[in-house]
């Protein structure tokens, strides 16, 4: 497998980032570095991944604080040039405050932490995220299967914003059993442009067999393909 220069962004409250970095560096063999929310560059990284967790105990409103570290004005510059970048969980939470991706995540309609493996109907197969899911026999034609572990996970977006994401091919995911309320079962979702993923459900969690699941390893692959 050819090789992507990943970079897993750190902030205080992050506890996902080691589950990304083990998945790209020791699963999938990728140059990967943890870069902390301090820095104002993301150096030679061409992949971003923005981390689940808790960033700054998520007071005031999830992700709204951590949109103003200094790492992030790179980081959306970096995908302003089209550059990989994608948000897992509090990341998806932290792109949406960031402009990056529209919409925004409220408390799960059961107003209930929810902590289990889900079922995700692959809309959007014509993806860079999604590509290495077509006739891929160790996944479910169109599925995959990954954990969720969320409080905020609810979807949420204007009328005009639903068709839009529609009619462009923006929804890359769907829950196959909605467990948070999100609107048309949303589960993740990418800009126009087509660089810019969120998501809540991890797939960082679901790329080793020993854990239940690798289906996500292939979202990962699918990205490290698209830029080689």
């Amino acid at each position: 497998m050819s090789k992507a220069k990943f970079g897993v962004v750190v902030f205080p409250g992050s506890n996902c980032d080691h589950d990304a970095y083990n998945t790209l560096k020791h699963i999938l063999n990728q140059d990967t570095e943890f870069l902390w929310h301090k820095e104002s560059s993301i150096g030679d990284r061409n992949v971003i991944i923005v981390p689940g967790g808790f960033s700054y105990g998520d007071y005031l409103r999830c992700g709204a604080i951590a949109r103003f570290s200094p790492i992030m004005k790179d980081v959306v510059k970096h995908a302003s040039n089209g550059g990989v970048v994608i948000g897992i969980c509090n990341g998806f939470q932290i792109l949406c405050e960031s402009g990056l991706l529209p919409g925004a995540l409220l408390r799960n309609a059961s107003l209930k932490f929810v902590c289990k493996n889900v079922t995700l109907n692959i809309v959007n197969k014509n993806t860079i995220f999604t590509s290495s899911y077509n006739g891929n026999g160790n996944v479910k034609p169109g599925k995959m299967v990954v954990p969720v572990a969320h409080g905020d996970g609810n979807y949420i977006c204007d009328e005009d914003t639903l068709k839009s994401l529609n009619d462009n091919g923006q929804v890359v995911f769907r829950y196959e059993n909605n467990p948070n309320g999100a609107i048309d079962n949303i589960a993740g979702i990418m800009n126009k442009t087509g660089n810019v993923l969120g998501m809540m459900p991890h797939p960082e969690r679901a790329s080793e067999g020993i854990v239940g699941s690798s289906d996500g390893r292939y979202l990962f692959e699918s990205v490290i393909n698209s830029i080689n």
